[in-house]
């Protein structure tokens, strides 16, 4: 059983939801620790949810 690979993969995916989270107009650095403990759930919750710097240059 190699747990380490497990471990290295989810702490790479909440790298990358904290990016898209940024790349969105959201707070990066609460997206990192909810992709922590929820991991592909967050990818799918980022994904779907709208762009906030999208609304911002409606107002």
């Amino acid at each position: 059983m190699n747990q380490g690979g497990y471990i290295v993969g989810w702490g790479t995916l909440s790298l990358i939801n904290a990016g898209l989270a940024q790349a969105k107009g959201r707070n990066g650095f609460i997206w990192w620790l909810i992709s922590l403990f929820i991991g592909p759930v967050a990818t799918l919750l980022i994904v779907v949810l709208p762009d906030l710097r999208e609304n911002q240059s409606d107002l």
